[in-house]
Order: C-alpha cells, then sequence, then structure tokens
C-alpha cells in the first residue's frame, strides 16, 4: 500500500501517522532530498542542509513536528522551527531562505483526530510522484547517522510569520482601503497571521474562528462549513467573507448578501483582472475537470483559454508549471497564482480578491456576476466496479445525457481514485434537469457495473 496519498501522507494521529512513522519518514526524507547539489555545497562550506518545518494548531501536531525536527537533525540536518503556520506559508519561507527542503504537518480541512505530512522540495514545490517513491523506499533503507558536530540543530524560526506577511503585502496591486471584511481562520493555521495581513493591507477585519485550541479546527468553521460567516457578514454590514481551511491553503468566500463565491468565481475574477493587466500568461486560466461550465463560458466570453486537467490541486500545478501559466485552481478554493506562490495559497487569494474590489469601486456580487454558475449536481454511486466505468452501456446513457443537454450543460463520470465508487456530475440550466438526469445516470451504472 502506497504511503503518500493525492497531498501527503494522511492518516488519523496514532492511528496510522504514529510519532515512529513520522521520525522515520523524516530520516528517509533527508536521505533523499538532503543530497543534493544545494545540499553537498553547504557541506562544501562546512555547513550542514536546513530543513523548514511547520505545523496547523491541531494538538497531535505537537508530536508529530517534535519526531519529524527529530528524524531531521538525526540525520544531520538543520531544522528552522516555525511552529503554527499556514501552508503556503512554509512552502514561501522554504525558498525565501534557499532550504534543502520542507515539512509541513497538517491534515488541510479534515477534522481535529486526523493529521499529516507534507513534503516540500527546495524552491517550496511540491514533490513529484518518482521523488514520493523514493522517499517510501528509503523508509526500509540506511538511514543517515552523524556524530559529534555533524548532526543537525534545532532552532526556532524567529521571523517566519514576518517574512511571509511582508511577502504577501508586497504582492498587492491595490491597497484594501475602505472595505469591510469578516475573516473565518477556521481555528486553524490563519488564525495568528491573517487578521493582521488584512489590517495591514488596508482593511477594516472582524474575526472568527480564530481560537484554536487543538480540538476545534474546522469544527463547524471554515471552508467546508460557510454558514457563521454568510451571518456574520449580514451581522456586521460587512462587504464580503473570506473562509480559509484548517492550514490555510484554500479561500472561499461570501458576498454581502451572504451568497457563496466558489474557487471558480473566484479565479474567472482574478482570471480577467490578469489578463486586464496584461500578466494572464498565454491568456490561459488551468482549471480541473470539476470546474463549472459557467467558468468556460465566462472565460470564452473573454478571450480566456481554459486547460483542464484532473481533479487535485497538483495536477493543476503540474501543468502551470510545465507550461508557465500565471493562475489555476479548483472550485473548493485552492487557487495557484505562480507569480507569488509555489502552491495555494488562501491568504495570497483573499488579499488579491479584495485588492480587485478596491481596484474596480465594485461589490464582490457585482465582480462575480461575470460567471453564471450553472447547477452541478453530483451522484456517489457506491458498490460498484470503478475499473468498468467505460462499459458500451454506460457509453451509450451519457452519451444519450450529452445529445438531450446539447450546448446547455455537461456530463461527466469519473471513477474515484480510493473507493469502490463512480462520481456522476451532471450541470444544466436548471436543477431539475440536472438532478433527473444524474438520477437515470446513476441508476445505469449501478446495473451495468454492479459488483
Amino acid at each position: 500500500m502506497a504511503l503518500f496519498g493525492t497531498d501527503g501522507v494522511r492518516g488519523l494521529a496514532n492511528g496510522p501517522l504514529t510519532a515512529d512513522l513520522a521520525l522515520s519518514l523524516a530520516q528517509a526524507t533527508a536521505v533523499v532530498l538532503g543530497q543534493g547539489r544545494s545540499a553537498e555545497a553547504r557541506r562544501a562550506a562546512g555547513k550542514r542542509p536546513t530543513a523548514v518545518v511547520a505545523r496547523d494548531p491541531r494538538i497531535s501536531g505537537e508530536f508529530l513536528s517534535a519526531a519529524v525536527a527529530a528524524g531531521l537533525a538525526s540525520s544531520g540536518v538543520d531544522v528552522l522551527d516555525a511552529g503554527v503556520l499556514p501552508t503556503p506559508a512554509t512552502a514561501f519561507l522554504i525558498s525565501d531562505i534557499d532550504a534543502d527542503f520542507g515539512v509541513m504537518v497538517s491534515a488541510s480541512h479534515n477534522p481535529a483526530p486526523d493529521n499529516g505530512i507534507k513534503i516540500f522540495a527546495r524552491g517550496g514545490v511540491k514533490l513529484p510522484d518518482e521523488v514520493e517513491q523514493r522517499i517510501e523506499y528509503a523508509i526500509a533503507g540506511q538511514k543517515l547517522q552523524p556524530t559529534g558536530p555533524h548532526v543537525g540543530r534545532i532552532r526556532r524560526f524567529a521571523d517566519a510569520e514576518d517574512r511571509y506577511v511582508v511577502h504577501l503585502l508586497q504582492s498587492l496591486p491595490h491597497p484594501l482601503d475602505g472595505l469591510h471584511v469578516v475573516l473565518d481562520c477556521a481555528h486553524g493555521a490563519a488564525a495568528g497571521v491573517s487578521p493582521d495581513a488584512f489590517r495591514d493591507a488596508g482593511a477594516r477585519v472582524t474575526v472568527i474562528g480564530a481560537d484554536p485550541d487543538g480540538l476545534n479546527i474546522n469544527d463547524g468553521v471554515g471552508s467546508t462549513h460557510l454558514d457563521q460567516l454568510a451571518v456574520e457578514v449580514l451581522r456586521t454590514g460587512a462587504d464580503l467573507g473570506i473562509a480559509h481551511d484548517g492550514d490555510a491553503d484554500r479561500c472561499l468566500a461570501v458576498d454581502a448578501q451572504g451568497n457563496i463565491i466558489d474557487g471558480d468565481q473566484i479565479m474567472a475574477i482574478l482570471a480577467v483582472a490578469m489578463k486586464d493587466r496584461g500578466v494572464l500568461t498565454k491568456d490561459t486560466l488551468v482549471a480541473t475537470v470539476m470546474s463549472n461550465l459557467g467558468l468556460h463560458r465566462a472565460m470564452a466570453e473573454r478571450g480566456i483559454r481554459v486547460l483542464q486537467t484532473n481533479v487535485g490541486d497538483r495536477y493543476v500545478l503540474e501543468e502551470m508549471n510545465a507550461h508557465g501559466y500565471a493562475i489555476g485552481g479548483e472550485q473548493s478554493g485552492h487557487v495557484i497564482m505562480s507569480e507569488f506562490a509555489t502552491t495555494g495559497d488562501g491568504l495570497l487569494t483573499g488579499l488579491h480578491l479584495m485588492a480587485e474590489m478596491a481596484r474596480q469601486g465594485k461589490s464582490l456580487a457585482e465582480l462575480a456576476s461575470i460567471m453564471t454558475v450553472f447547477p452541478q449536481v453530483l451522484v456517489n454511486v457506491k458498490g460498484v466496479d470503478r475499473t468498468r466505468v467505460a462499459d458500451a452501456g454506460v457509453s451509450a446513457a451519457v452519451a444519450a445525457a450529452e445529445a438531450e443537454l446539447g450546448d446547455s450543460g455537461r456530463v461527466l463520470l469519473r471513477a474515484s481514485g480510493t473507493e469502490q465508487l463512480v462520481r456522476v456530475m451532471v450541470e444544466a440550466e436548471n436543477v431539475e434537469q440536472a438532478q433527473r438526469i444524474a438520477d437515470e445516470l446513476a441508476a445505469v451504472v449501478l446495473e451495468r457495473l454492479a459488483l
């Protein structure tokens, strides 16, 4: 069974994800990533390889990050402990100080009992599959066991937050003066840094979900629970609300009327703004196959091409990196702006979204109106053989649904990467039609592919 999933190593803390595993994973990472040219150059200069380690505030992160730091230091790597910080801050700091690699301990939007370990290579970039496989193999191999002055040191990364906030502020094309935002920090990694960043950018800030106790991360708050945010925006009369997830690599929003503005709409706003400023590389936006049909239509009307990838921000990143595209992301709120970040950054995204509101003097609802969101229905069909999703009968049913929808909708069937189920997604001009077609296709999938 592969150790790495779509976003690092993740599982129940002290279930499959133990301190022993964290230690071994760190030691294996030191073997694979601590032996590159930059690390060897440091050794030649009498220095040791360097890694940045950070975590979100869930309680298990304390012992897991300690185990990671111990594994790295015992392997001759100097550790800069950044404490509780967003995942995108960790990625930025790795690049900013030219560290050899870094580790983020977080389970993102998952509940508090879970945790995860994300590893970034030099430059703050996610690892390709082949490097993850090398680390998995290295767990069972020979460890680095230096002695004396060659063991690593663990030090506090004292100015980590300040460096990150300065970076965010320097990226802004326009101050946020005059805007009132409600920030939902998900009781997560954004709690200590996001409010200051938005205030320093000129916004008036009301904060919720910023009292992490190690157990309440993502608990009824954050980007997966937007109800409280909408209520607070309406109560305070704010211009908008912005929600992060537990490690703050996502950004979703609500407008002044409490309507949800999802990742597709945010990408549409930012892509058009970037094109207007002449910084949208090849007039292209990268999105996944789950992005709304309305995004494709809105971008086509404005001369912007939408490239599609498989679901997962790592696939969006691969496409962006391969061709130098400037922006990409997911409906879930992972938005990547490659000029300023190597991964999704919820703070960066929220700041730039508000900067566009301030620049144009428009409300978020007005900006989001460039895109009409098509009703989208998703049905998970369980107990089926996902490997047979290309079955002739299923394909015929999909073709019939597509013929009925014509240019006014879309059908997507996708086998789950982790479970024995097939996801049926239908978009149409009205939700009743989308639901009917999705249910009909789901029935065909169940009949044809049942285990």
